[in-house]
């Protein structure tokens, strides 16, 4: 006996339902746990409990509480890219859907900070151990920004030589404001005084963009 759950067995009764359902259900159980009492209360057996099932049939979907902690996290980011995928594909000029764009991942995550802190530090957590849910959202998040700078590339908004080395720069100029693990160390700025430091960095990224210096 290894004392690990038998995650061969027959399915609960309740569990009769197709697999996308039963993974929302459960993701959506965790995160209320999450949001409520933070990490410790996200546990397979009480998420269990919750949907009406065995743990051995969470561990179906999810292979550990680790596992399920990160598809919250992913399930949010997931929502976020989305926000910032429609704004790459929109009609506005290159350097207007730079601006938005940058300016949506940043203060989601300080909404996200004030208004689920338990969430937040999971998603914190994600990126300082550089876990492939956070390593996917970045490699997403650089994707767009290069599409939005190929797109001023073409349209002549943007003068840049080398794109890959302009994606860089806009993210390293940017980073205190959408890294999470710095916004979390910025928890108490005022949002005003966000506002005017993004707004200046956006402004001088976008003139440095236009003008060919990277």
């Amino acid at each position: 006996m290894t004392g690990k759950p038998d995650r061969s067995g027959p399915a609960d009764k309740s569990d009769n339902r197709p697999r996308g359902a039963t993974d929302t259900r459960l993701l959506a159980i965790a995160a209320e746990r999450l949001r409520l009492g933070g990490r410790q209360a996200v546990t397979v057996v009480a998420v269990a409990d919750a949907a009406g099932m065995t743990h051995a049939n969470v561990y179906r979907y999810f292979q550990s509480k680790a596992t399920l902690i990160d598809a919250i996290a992913a399930q949010w980011l997931k929502g976020l890219e989305v926000t910032i995928a429609a704004i790459a594909e929109g009609p506005d000029p290159a350097d207007a859907k730079l601006e938005t764009l940058l300016s949506i991942v940043a203060f989601a995550q300080r909404d996200l900070l004030t208004d689920n802190p338990n969430l937040f530090a999971v998603y914190a957590d994600t990126a300082s151990g550089s876990r492939p849910v956070y390593r996917r959202f970045r490699a997403r998040l650089h994707h767009l920004i290069g599409q939005i700078l190929e797109e001023g590339i073409g349209s002549a908004v943007f003068e840049i030589g080398n794109r890959e080395q302009a994606v860089i720069y806009i993210t390293d100029a940017v980073a205190r404001f959408i890294h999470p693990v710095v916004v979390g160390l910025d928890a108490q700025m005022p949002r005003d005084m966000v506002e005017r430091r993004l707004d200046t960095l956006i402004r001088t990224t976008l003139r440095a963009l236009r003008s060919g210096f990277v």
